[in-house]
């Protein structure tokens, strides 16, 4: 099974699946599962992905454009593409200093790195590893004095704006993580470990570098009386300190520059954000790995933007694995939009190169797509662009 795995993977990498077959091949299938899986039956996981099919381009032909801007401004910060590399908890599984490699990897494309709370890598070095800006996204593991701890590193460190996730009272129900022993291989128990120890040594490269890399991951941005948060502490840390609207207000009064409050998927919670003083939001489910059923994100981005109606930042995930996916949500008003599994995928295969690679290949195709539209700039993008889906209206109604 493994040979065969090896033979179906590419030699050349030419999109985004490419390299998650790549990944596939590097990683034990506990840890491919844990970043290519989602909740439940996976439904909104796979709707993530196919919904751009449903919108359909109005190109301007005729056009002859050189070249086209990708840059655009977010929270006052140019970058040089429309890209953010999203925030993507115990990355140090996936590659050694996963974190500060994928941040310089950011500021190589002129890109902002987001830095999860659930980090393996001390936050101070993952910004000194990037020449970019970075942004710090919050979980209120360990309660309020320990996330204001956290809050003040990131502000000394130089990030510049605070990503505060609020779907994740509980964490999802993934179902390929207990089928692969998480649990068990979490436990110490050698008896309980052993039926799922082979798959980490079917995979000798990847278990040589993780073992190098200090083996299973603390979070040292989540400093506990006793020290950093153990891994197998996550989920009960997680559950323990859901977002409410109320804590705003503290963080708030803790942290001076922008918020961006992340898991935004309706009409309703885009105005309790604005009322509880976000800066911007970002409309995502989490990838897929929270509730299922929910509807992909691109069917919940007009919904958000007309509530907002300009009056702070629409940053948008999920599902974008083509640079045409990132035009096209920009159409429908997204500022800018994030990328996590496309660039993790990278990662996962080939650490820094893997990840430049990923932003390269998505970077040609929204220039390409740009180049085909006939609009010479990203911020010349607009719903004249595309024809507005059957359910973009339905949802609209559905705010009303």
């Amino acid at each position: 099974m493994r040979d065969a795995i090896v033979s179906a993977v590419p030699s050349r990498v030419i999109n985004i699946d490419d390299l998650r077959q790549k990944a596939h091949a590097r990683l034990p299938r506990i840890v491919f599962d844990y970043l290519d899986g989602g909740a439940d039956n996976e439904v909104t996981l796979r709707e993530n992905c196919r919904v751009y099919d449903d919108v359909v381009f109005r190109p301007r032909f005729g056009v002859a454009l050189p070249d086209v801007d990708m840059r655009t401004t977010v929270l006052g910060q140019q970058i040089q593409t429309p890209m953010i590399l999203a925030p993507i908890g115990s990355s140090r599984m996936f590659w050694p200093r996963a974190e500060a490699v994928a941040a310089a990897a950011a500021g190589n494309a002129g890109t902002i790195y987001t830095l999860s709370t659930l980090s393996g890598t001390r936050l101070e070095e993952v910004k000194a590893a990037t020449r970019g800006p970075c942004w710090y996204q919050l979980y209120l593991c360990g309660g309020r004095d320990v996330a204001r701890a956290a809050i003040d590193r990131a502000a000394a460190a130089g990030y510049s704006a605070l990503v505060v996730t609020i779907d994740t009272p509980v964490a999802g129900n993934r179902e390929r993580d207990p089928r692969n022993g998480t649990k068990e291989l979490l436990s110490g128990n050698p008896l309980k470990m052993l039926p799922f120890v082979p798959q980490l040594v079917a995979h000798p490269r990847w278990l040589v570098g993780f073992l190098a890399d200090g083996g299973l991951m603390q979070f040292p941005n989540v400093v506990l009386p006793d020290g950093p948060m153990k891994y197998a502490d996550v989920a009960a840390a997680l559950e323990s300190a859901a977002v409410q609207w109320a804590d705003l207000v503290w963080i708030r009064e803790s942290w001076r520059g922008p918020i961006v409050v992340k898991g935004v998927h309706t009409a309703e919670d885009a105005v309790r954000a604005i009322d509880a003083g976000a800066d911007a939001i970002i409309v995502s489910n989490h990838g897929g790995r929270q509730l299922d059923t929910v509807a992909p994100t691109l069917r919940a981005l007009p919904e958000v933007v007309d509530a907002v109606n300009g009056r702070i930042e629409v940053l948008f995930d999920g599902g974008i694995r083509r640079g045409a996916d990132v035009v096209k949500a920009i159409a429908l008003g997204a500022r800018a939009v994030l990328i996590g599994r496309a660039y993790v995928y990278g990662l996962a295969s080939a650490g820094e190169r893997g990840v430049d690679q990923a932003v390269d290949i998505l970077n040609a195709g929204i220039r390409r797509t740009l180049k085909l539209l006939g609009c010479g700039a990203i911020s010349k993008l607009d719903g004249s662009f595309v024809e507005e889906p059957a359910w973009s209206s339905s949802t609209r109604r559905h705010k009303s």
